[in-house]
């Protein structure tokens, strides 16, 4: 029996049908993983589904008494609460610290000061407490849109696992490849209007959707081969991947018979040196203190031609100042750091560069360069390196303004490529992108002739993009032949941050006195900063549904966001800033 039916439902927002008479349903024991291009409607299918908007035509049918829990891509907390009050409620003390299942969820999120007001949060901080409070209640259903935004590679691979043991419905709504790999056991993929659905996680996923296209002898054949490129690496992956493809195995090597590597890195590393030399960038003996702290400490490191390396650490340890150290944009407090005389540096931000926001999205991309060379004596113009980046030929000629967050991150990404850097660092390159936008990136980064360095919580795009993993601890950094795998089995080992049930500091914050006491004062203010930034924004969204069919007033209302989200990126930029300091 199903928990949840649709029935030829449709849903539009102006001109534009995002689900067209859609029928599906949920069953008691299934897991769905929700993937499809930003604004294609994924967010639209979870509210409907929900119950949180009315279909224009249609029927939702719920299960009577049926619980639904709901995680929205919008946290919204009462005012005034503590974390206590949102997480446990008026539950007795001794009761919930008794709870195995209570003190396992609150360890797993770092949701560690019950006594801390909710209001002083960050929006990372308000995400993890809403699902903490979601995840020590009965449901029958849970819905979660984007549940690993704000999470690190240990708090996504603990939640995996959570999830795998809990009993009960589970619709999730992800970018996340290897979330959806290890904990979905079904597929939709929402596009157009429509919602095609798959068994299996996202490897059965791409198998079964490659598959579909063949027999469809689909025009498209650059699709294709990306598809078909994308299935051979699953199949090529890691031995520690949780899901591979158990079905159709015939059609699935027909397919990727003749398929070569991603990469060929030998190739790659000889055209890298050639336009590099032998240096790229070498520290030695590097250290780097913000006040009595040092974040990176006598380091001796040498990136070289062509090499791809994967950066992970836990917040504050010191991975942006890595980054910044190889892009010559901060002088270590001793040692030396050199970079080769042909070394051409680009970093894509968290926060993207202005441009003009009158500008055509093609004028934007050509005031960079009309072409790049890429190896094997081809070239892309402007407009051909859009399409591949999913910029049709009518958006090529939309305005900068009218781009949204997902689009303003792909063209940040295209302006970096066309300025054909050699030396490449992504600092979480894929917040905002959605997984067909991923895999076009990962494709272009296969045959890009340079050395790149890629800080990321997105444990797929580290493992489909580099070679070698590194991370940053105690100032020092090490190789993890293992990698990801054994990032996260020694991070494991090491237990759990205790959770405190008093008013003390949270963990990870320093003693000290002077600059250390007013930099964790400013670290406050920029947290009670953010939490009003997320009040306006949310009322912002608000007034947007309400007013839905006032063109006039959603344009306006959408400039108004825009402008909030870009203070908030400045806010949370300056926050991670000072923790980095801070907290080393």
């Amino acid at each position: 029996m199903n928990l949840v039916n649709l029935e030829a439902v449709t849903k539009s927002y102006g001109t534009t049908t995002l689900l067209d008479r859609v029928s599906l349903g949920v069953r008691a024991d299934e897991r769905i993983g929700v993937v499809g291009r930003n604004g294609g409607g994924k967010s639209t299918l979870v509210r409907v589904l929900t119950a949180a908007e009315e279909p224009d035509h249609g029927r939702v049918t719920h299960r009577g008494e049926l619980r639904v829990g709901v995680l929205g891509q919008n946290v919204d907390l009462p005012p005034g609460a503590t974390v206590r009050d949102v997480v446990v409620g008026d539950r007795a003390e001794h009761d919930w610290a008794r709870d195995r299942r209570v003190r396992d969820v609150l360890t797993g999120l770092l949701v560690n000061d019950l006594d801390a007001a909710v209001d002083g949060l960050s929006g990372g901080e308000r995400r993890r407490v809403a699902l903490a409070a979601l995840l020590i209640h009965e449901h029958d259903l849970l819905v979660l849109d984007e549940p690993t935004n704000h999470l690190d590679i240990e708090a996504v691979d603990w939640l995996a696992r959570h999830l795998v043991q809990w009993r009960g419905a589970l619709l999730v709504v992800t970018h996340d490849r290897w979330f959806l790999d290890t904990v979905c056991t079904a597929t939709w993929e929402v596009g157009d209007g429509r919602v095609h659905q798959y068994d299996g996680g996202y490897s059965v996923y791409v198998l079964a959707r490659a598959e579909r296209e063949r027999l469809a002898q689909t025009s498209e054949a650059r699709r294709q081969n990306l598809l078909r490129k994308e299935l051979a690496w699953l199949r090529r992956g890691p031995p520690a991947r949780t899901s591979k493809p158990q079905f159709r195995i015939d059609a699935a090597n027909a397919l990727i018979a003749d398929e070569p590597p991603a990469r060929d890195r030998l190739k790659l590393v000889e055209f890298a040196t050639t336009r590099l030399g032998k240096t790229v960038v070498d520290l030695q003996d590097v250290t780097v203190r913000y006040g009595d702290r040092a974040v990176i400490a006598d380091v001796t490191f040498q990136l070289g031609p062509g090499d791809r390396f994967g950066i992970l650490g836990p917040n504050g340890a010191g991975k942006s100042t890595l980054v910044k150290l190889f892009a010559g944009t901060l002088q270590p407090t001793s040692g030396t750091v050199k970079h080769g005389k042909t070394v051409r540096v680009a970093t894509l931000e968290q926060e993207p560069a202005p441009v003009d926001e009158d500008q055509r999205v093609l004028e934007a991309v050509e005031e960079i360069a009309q072409s790049i060379d890429v190896p094997g004596g081809r070239s892309y113009t402007a407009g051909q390196l859009l399409e591949r980046f999913l910029f049709a030929s009518s958006r090529q000629w939309a305005r900068v303004g009218d781009l949204s967050g997902g689009e303003r991150r792909r063209l940040q990404v295209l302006r970096l490529l066309m300025a054909e850097p050699n030396l490449l660092l992504l600092d979480e390159p894929t917040n905002d992108l959605d997984i067909e936008t991923l895999t076009a990136l990962e494709d272009h980064l296969d045959g890009w002739p340079g050395t790149l360095v890629v800080v990321s919580h997105d444990r797929y795009f580290l493992e489909r993009t580099c070679d070698r993993t590194f991370t940053v601890a105690g100032g020092r950094l090490r190789d993890l032949p293992g990698g990801v795998e054994q990032y996260v089995a020694e991070r494991v080992d090491r237990g759990p941050t205790p959770v405190s049930t008093s008013s003390a500091a949270r963990p990870g914050a320093p003693a000290g006195t002077g600059d250390t006491r007013a930099a964790r004062k400013e670290l406050t203010r920029l947290e009670r900063v953010i939490a009003k930034i997320d009040q306006r924004e949310a009322r912002l969204h608000a007034e947007m549904a309400a007013q839905a069919s006032d063109y006039a007033a959603v344009q306006r209302l959408d400039d108004e966001l825009r402008a909030v989200q870009r203070e908030r990126s400045k806010a949370e930029d300056d926050w991670l800033a000072l923790a980095d300091a801070v907290d080393g």
